[in-house]
């Protein structure tokens, strides 16, 4: 799967991708279990073999705010803390049991250091990360809910039935009677 994913990029040679394909660690990570929580610095990325992540934040009222899923063959780290060293602002937790391949930061920066590749790597990464985000702020200011659930389901059609009610509401910013309706109308 490592030998895959970075073959997709097309920055690597096959020699790169095995010596550092040996750094990755692999992690069980059961149903509900944290990956990275909120106020915690993040030190590693994964990149998910099999399950499905949630990020979410609390709001200051103590609302649950779903905002962003992650699935197999999927990065899963939390950004911005992990190129800033400071303390996350969301927490990823499994919302299904998955397995995880880990690459801890010390490492990559040690890669960037004696692997010029790496630096296009991370670069692709950020420009992966700024145009998700960029799509996802366009579709909660252009798309109402049901469109937007149409593009989940169009996007991850065998995973979109294994995500919690409660967290495909919050993501869409409606109730989960809102989307029962919406489920009713679209036929699978």
């Amino acid at each position: 799967m490592i030998q895959d994913f970075f073959h997709g990029f097309n920055i690597f040679s096959e020699h790169e991708i095995d010596d550092f394909a040996q750094l990755f660690e692999v992690r069980k990570v059961y149903k509900n279990e944290i990956f990275i929580q909120e106020g915690e610095k993040c030190k590693e990325i994964a990149l998910i073999r099999s399950g499905i992540f949630r990020s979410y934040y609390i709001s200051e009222e103590g609302k649950d705010s779903t905002y962003c899923f992650r699935f197999p063959n999927d990065l899963l780290a939390s950004y911005s803390s992990f190129i800033s060293g400071a303390p996350s602002v969301e927490t990823m937790q499994a919302i299904s049991d998955a397995d995880l391949l880990i690459l801890k930061k010390d490492k990559i920066d040690e890669l960037v250091q004696n692997h010029p590749n790496w630096m296009k790597f991370l670069k692709i990464i950020a420009e992966q990360e700024y145009l998700e985000l960029e799509k996802r702020f366009f579709q909660l200011q252009r798309d109402n809910a049901k469109q937007r659930y149409v593009t989940l389901l169009e996007n991850q059609p065998n995973y979109i039935q294994d995500i919690p009610l409660q967290y495909l509401a919050s993501y869409l910013g409606i109730t989960q009677r809102h989307l029962s309706r919406i489920r009713k109308e679209i036929s699978f």
